[in-house]
């Protein structure tokens, strides 16, 4: 089943909107163009009717008079016969010389009107003129912007030949209550609808704008491990509980992490409890045997051979848990801007005696960093797992081989990393060790702890980073990646 989203629910309400409101439109000018028909019909009817009229009396007053009919009398004839018709007005046309009688009984003017309209006068004629010639009544309709002139011309028969009535009446098609409705009604469909589209397309415009915002916070590059980020409110009631939801759902990341952390290091120290006793049972073993070896021959050169024994063990001793008491302490970060260079100057300096010793050479790489390029990290803290790393590197590598400290300033899907890569020419981690490479007590050499890469796990780790080895290259290397800014 396909599932829309809101915005688009919305977007297709804003169309169903306008949509109706054109639909009404449309219905409304029908309905009135409809009334305007009806208004143009009943006016054509009056006139048709009007004219009759005239007829019908002119005929009565020729059958009642002997001879000639005075204009005079025509006019009466006309006056009477228009008296109940309202809105129209009419006359009586002799051929030869143009108008002979002119009446508007109805005019609403301030006197009676007694003058044919001129406007209207070839109009008039025209009319006349072919009622006559085809001896049965004829209509004209002129239509107007306000108005349609509605116009009827009807032979009169009797004593006198050539002569017509005519008739005249207006429709007013724009104007009247009619079209005040109607431009009432429009208006306040028009307001309504579009106020209501412009509001609904402004409340879209902004919706649409929050969960964007909303959606770029959320789609942010983070760095590895990140919580969810802390989300700004949007103004709006239901986003902001969505809002609020998110951030509280990400305060209980934020501490269910923080457990599960902690939880983690209860259980390393438990693993490494078992470890630790059988690291410290050799020395303590060796210890014994020597002093009772010692005690047994009463040799004084041989007890003193046996205290220098002892004191070896006991530094190994104090060195496995000086390393382990760093490796399960909490680690509390101080970032600053540090230069990269410098740091790696002085950690290669630290190890130039050990690398001359075993006959190696020790080279740095941070050109690729300018000066004012200063990542925040822990200072302190990186030159320690640098120390661990290289250390590790030139007592893997044979006299004669290389180890290499390079720093680089890496983007990697739009976040930007500090990248410390340790590589050595030494024979690489032996395969049965490289899945357990980083936990306490792992070691390919007899004499070490396998705290030291476990050390330089929880540094990275401190800061939201990480180490690993990388395979498919022709030298060993660890890369101890960071990010370049703390979130």
């Amino acid at each position: 089943m396909t599932a829309y989203s809101l915005r688009a629910r919305l977007l297709a309400l804003w169309i169903l909107l306008l949509a109706s409101a054109a639909a009404t439109a449309y219905l409304m000018f029908g309905f009135y163009s409809q009334s305007t028909a009806v208004q143009v019909a009943q006016t054509e009817v009056a006139v048709g009717r009007a004219c009759r009229e005239i007829i019908d009396r002119y005929a009565a007053r020729v059958r009642g008079g002997r001879g000639h009919i005075a204009d005079s009398d025509l006019v009466d004839v006309v006056r009477a016969a228009l008296a109940g018709a309202a809105g129209i007005e009419g006359g009586i046309w002799r051929a030869a010389t143009g108008p002979v009688a002119y009446a508007y009984p109805t005019y609403e003017g301030t006197g009676p009107k007694t003058d044919l309209p001129e406007a209207e006068r070839d109009t008039i004629a025209t009319v006349n003129a072919e009622a006559l010639r085809v001896d049965h009544a004829m209509s004209v309709r002129r239509p107007g912007r306000t108005q349609v002139l509605l116009l009827q011309g009807c032979p009169l028969h009797g004593t006198e030949s050539g002569l017509t009535a005519w008739t005249m009446g207006r429709a007013h098609v724009n104007d009247g209550p009619a079209y005040t409705r109607f431009l009432a009604g429009l208006g306040f469909l028009a307001v309504t609808v579009l106020g209501s589209a412009a509001f609904l397309g402004w409340f879209l415009y902004g919706f649409s704008g929050r969960i964007a915002r909303l959606e770029a916070a959320l789609a942010a590059p983070r760095a590895d491990g990140e919580d969810l980020p802390r989300l700004e409110r949007t103004g709006e009631r239901e986003l902001d509980r969505l809002v609020d939801a998110l951030n509280a759902a990400g305060g209980g990341l934020r501490d269910a992490r923080a457990r599960v952390v902690a939880a983690e290091r209860l259980a390393a120290v438990g693993r490494l409890a078992a470890s630790v006793a059988h690291e410290i049972r050799n020395p303590i073993a060796a210890m014994r045997l020597k002093a009772e070896n010692a005690l047994v021959s009463g040799d004084p050169n041989r007890a003193a051979v046996a205290l220098g024994t002892v004191l070896v063990q006991i530094a190994r001793v104090d060195q496995l848990l000086r390393d382990l008491l760093n490796l399960t302490q909490a680690r509390t970060l101080t970032r600053a801007p540090t230069e990269i260079a410098p740091l790696l100057a002085d950690c290669a300096r630290l190890h130039e005696d050990l690398a001359a010793g075993h006959a190696v050479q020790l080279d740095i790489e941070a050109d690729a960093l300018a000066d004012a390029e200063r990542p925040h990290i822990d200072r302190a803290q990186v030159a320690r797992a640098l120390d661990n790393l290289l250390l590790n590197a030139i007592q893997h590598t044979p006299p004669g081989g290389r180890v290499r400290l390079v720093a680089a300033r890496v983007t990697i899907d739009g976040v930007v990393r500090l990248h410390l890569r340790v590589t050595d020419t030494g024979p690489g981690v032996a395969p049965a060790i490289r899945a357990s490479l980083f936990e306490p007590f792992v070691t390919g050499r007899s004499d070490g702890t396998g705290l030291g890469l476990a050390i330089v796990r929880e540094i990275a780790l401190a800061h939201r980073g990480a180490v690993r080895l990388i395979d498919g290259v022709p030298e060993t290397t660890f890369v101890l990646d960071l990010p370049w800014r703390p979130s």
